[in-house]
């Protein structure tokens, strides 16, 4: 139990990695791109509004020197204090309002390319990401963004700015009381820089933390089926706990340094205002500056110290907005292991021949699956692979389907390398159904037309009936109109299997795959495909991977493989006499019937 938590919590490691801040600026780059007259506009509005706000403590200061005694100067400056105010709201409020469009249609670009490239990227990469992580990406991680966006990056930019103002300000007004104020600069730069090291550290831990109590509740809930079957929820509890509690940790000290820094630069703020006090009232008394000056650094320096306080959480904000972004372009970044061709060949009119020339392929560099393999499947053939677990008959199947591509070799349609295959016909030529059977929420209709989308209604029905599933449809409480609820969980299995075979056959492929795809099928069941698939099969090539060997017994041609290489080939009626493999499957799968 002990190693499984310390599992979890080593996967929380991310060290810094400048790659990805030139990835994550890139990125930010041609997101803002379009944006580009707003975002002028933008830094405008931001500008008025800090000099309106710069000149009310300025005419405070003309108010007390030159307007008291003097009725028509005072009037005046009160009409100037009040538009400057109005300014301040109008520039405030128009800023918000086009930050917030900007902002919005950022993120709205942000979250389309993410979900799009993911779409695009390998079954490789999905395989080893977690589906806990991708959903961090487009969640946290986008949240994180979100929070910058709306809110805290214009108040960043405007307390740098009035940082900026108000130091420029004090030392026009009066250099000697300036210069004492600046005195406090060492400390707050100080102060500040071992915040910015301390915080980055204390944020990115929190950041991979919080990454990980997501990955690990949704992967729990996930597979909550197994969790309950195996009584593993005390596993799970303890998993969870030991990552929640990395992230509390993580969380409280980042909490300390915020509570250590912003009074820090509240007692440096507060002393200096003293000693501004002290000193320009000394200055005042003996006439070497006015009290409407004085007054006026006053009430600068609030507007100085104020921001700095809250830099901190600002600065947190920037933090894991910037983390984010990095984490995102990373995920942009992934190049596509099946990449689109630069010139695409169009198909418009598949037959189904299917040619493996020199093939190789490997997961990684110490797996090989396939060392070299050299098929013909003519067009309009059933071909059956069996074969031992591991013995590349799925990863054949994969190739075909193109979720990877070779090693070497090439694998071609109809004469046409599926590398140089325009997507589209690639994927309207080849099917490929396995036995995980993936239902999306909504209707069983809707399911089966997701194999062609502008089916009629007609077509649907006439798809189900074929493969033998349009009777228990139509016994369901709604019939087509039936919701089957997450991952189709109101279904049973084999019924699932069967509607992911209706989807399959109105695709009307060119080549379709089986990969297993009776293996959720009782016997009933399985005939009914069967009797199904002699008709339906008859016009297309077909690819069918069964350990069931009745499934085998409608195929034209029986491949055998052993070790990624083809060890027997032929008719399954003439490979069961051979007394070869073949022979030996089936003898061991009628004895597996007794």
């Amino acid at each position: 139990m002990a190693l499984d938590v310390q599992r979890w919590r080593g996967t929380a490691t991310e060290e810094p990695d400048p790659t990805r801040r030139v990835a994550s600026r890139r990125l930010l780059a041609s997101l803002l791109r379009p944006h580009k007259l707003s975002i002028v506009a933008l830094v405008a509005l931001l500008l008025v509004q800090n000099l309106a706000g710069m000149a009310g403590p300025y005419l405070v200061k003309l108010g007390i020197d030159r307007g008291i005694g003097h009725p028509p100067v005072l009037v005046l400056v009160t009409a100037l204090f009040a538009a400057a105010t109005a300014a301040e709201f109008a520039t405030r409020r128009a800023f918000l309002a086009m930050s917030g469009r900007v902002g919005n249609a950022v993120l709205l670009d942000l979250r389309v390319r993410v979900y799009r490239h993911l779409q695009k990227l390998s079954i490789g990469f999905h395989e080893r990401f977690t589906s806990g992580r991708v959903i961090a990406r487009l969640t946290s991680d986008v949240d994180n963004i979100s929070e910058l966006v709306d809110g805290a990056l214009d108040d960043l930019v405007l307390a740098a700015l009035s940082v900026l103002s108000v130091a420029g300000i004090l030392l026009w007004l009066d250099l000697p009381l300036a210069l004492v104020t600046l005195a406090s600069f060492p400390f707050l730069v100080w102060l500040s820089r071992w915040f910015q090291r301390a915080s980055a550290r204390a944020y990115r831990r929190t950041r991979e933390t919080i990454a990980l109590v997501i990955i690990h509740f949704v992967e729990s809930l996930g597979g909550i089926r197994a969790v309950q079957a195996f009584r593993r929820e005390r596993r799970n509890d303890e998993i969870f706990g030991a990552v929640n509690d990395d992230y509390r940790r993580a969380s409280l000290q980042a909490q300390r340094l915020v509570a250590t820094y912003s009074p820090a630069i509240k007692i440096v703020g507060n002393v200096s205002i003293a000693v501004v006090l002290t000193y320009g009232g000394w200055r005042v008394l003996h006439g070497h500056t006015e009290v409407g000056v004085l007054a006026a650094f006053l009430l600068y320096l609030r507007r100085f110290y104020e921001p700095m306080q809250e830099l901190s959480q600002f600065y947190n904000t920037l933090q894991s907005a910037t983390a984010a972004l990095e984490k995102l372009a990373a995920v942009l970044d992934e190049p596509l292991a099946v990449p689109e061709p630069r010139s695409p060949v169009h198909l418009p009119a598949p037959r189904g021949e299917l040619a493996f020339d020199s093939v190789a392929f490997a997961y990684d560099a110490g797996r090989t699956v396939l060392p070299s393999l050299d098929l013909f499947v003519p067009a309009g053939q059933t071909i059956a692979l069996v074969g031992a677990t591991g013995a590349g008959k799925s990863t054949l199947a994969k190739l075909v389907a193109r979720f990877y591509d070779p090693t070497a070799g090439s694998v071609a349609l109809d004469g046409v390398d599926l590398r140089s295959l325009a997507e589209g016909d690639l994927r309207r030529a080849i099917v490929m159904v396995t036995q995980e059977n993936y239902l999306f929420s909504g209707t069983v209709a809707s399911n089966i037309a997701f194999g062609r989308p502008g089916a009629t209604r007609a077509e649907v029905e006439a798809a189900a009936a074929a493969i033998g599933a349009d009777a228990f449809i139509r016994a369901l409480p709604d019939g087509y109109d039936t919701d089957v609820r997450k991952r189709g969980g109101r279904l049973s299995a084999g019924q699932r299997q069967l509607v992911a075979f209706a989807r399959a056959f109105l695709a009307d492929p060119a080549v379709l795959i089986l990969d297993e795809a009776t293996s959720s099928l009782d016997i009933p069941s399985e005939r009914l495909v069967q009797q199904a698939l002699r008709t339906i099969l008859a016009s297309r090539t077909a690819l069918v991977i069964a350990h069931r060997l009745s499934t085998v017994e409608i195929a034209d041609r029986v491949l055998v493989l052993s070790g990624g290489r083809i060890v027997e080939d032929g008719p399954p009626s003439a490979l069961i006499t051979g007394g070869g493999h073949y022979a030996a499957l089936h003898e061991q799968w009628r004895d597996s019937l007794l």
